[in-house]
């Protein structure tokens, strides 16, 4: 685990299940042969090493009389599943009445697909373990809520064309993703621009970031580099990336030119 906090919150549900599990009587193994699961699977949640499943939880529960004490815990170990990174970005974006994102290098984290997200994290070196590229594929998917929230928040996304020809995945996964795309842009609180590749004049140089206006009348930005990312809530430095996120959806094709050019763009790769 890579943060404090869910570290506790693992230690405190892997307590709480051996306790359980003591008081039933049971080893390791019998409560594992009980539930579908290994004696080391059941170790390792013991221990705060593992996050477990819904269905550990809920089966957990039933097989050692919890009374729910156990399954209740699934939000918050669900919560831990995902990157701390993750887990702040999205509250933030729980928060926002308008989130504004430009995308230059692959497609935006709240439009990828599972296939999509899954492929990209494949590329990362040093290279996650299969356990770690679940948690971020799940912390991903996790994000995209924020388009089922009531009342909808406005969401506007301007993404490069390179982002819908580069076959992150191959060409089957990029086809499922255009799809999607094309998907998510009929949506009434969503709008998609694509800046092409020959626009001479263009605002967004200097890489991608987002802004989110928050319920409390606050704007944030936030952009990504290779190791870190950062924060803005100066007011001065928010202000010029409203004025630079202004400019590149002037510079973009329109909302339905870029549906357009999408459809073709999924035409070209069939």
């Amino acid at each position: 685990m890579e943060d404090e906090e869910a570290e506790a919150v693992l230690r405190t549900v892997g307590r709480q299940i051996k306790a359980w599990r003591e008081a039933a009587g049971l080893k390791q193994g019998e409560l594992g042969a009980r539930i579908g699961y290994g004696a080391e699977m059941v170790s390792s949640v013991e221990r705060g090493r593992r996050v477990p499943k819904p269905d550990f939880l809920d089966a957990a529960d039933e097989a050692l009389g919890a009374g729910g004490k156990l399954a209740v815990m699934k939000e918050d170990v669900e919560k831990s599943r995902y990157p701390k990174n993750v887990r702040d970005l999205k509250k933030l974006e729980d928060e926002a009445v308008e989130l504004g994102t430009y995308a230059n290098h692959n497609m935006h984290g709240l439009l990828q697909t599972p296939a999509y997200a899954r492929a990209l994290y494949e590329m990362r070196r040093p290279a996650f373990t299969e356990e770690e590229l679940d948690r971020h594929v799940a912390g991903r998917i996790a994000r995209q809520r924020v388009f089922e929230r009531v009342p909808a928040p406005l969401l506007t996304f301007v993404l490069e064309e390179v982002t819908l020809r580069r076959p992150i995945g191959g060409k089957v996964v990029l086809r499922e993703q255009l799809e999607h795309l094309l998907q998510i842009s009929a949506l009434r609180h969503v709008e998609i621009q694509v800046m092409p590749v020959d626009r001479e004049d263009h605002a967004g140089m200097g890489g991608p970031f987002w802004l989110a206006k928050l319920r409390n009348g606050k704007t944030l930005g936030h952009s990504e580099g290779q190791l870190y990312s950062r924060l803005f809530s100066d007011p001065k430095d928010v202000q010029v990336l409203e004025m630079r996120y202004g400019m590149i959806r002037a510079q973009a094709l329109s909302p339905r030119e870029s549906q357009a050019f999408i459809v073709k763009v999924l035409g070209e790769e069939r």
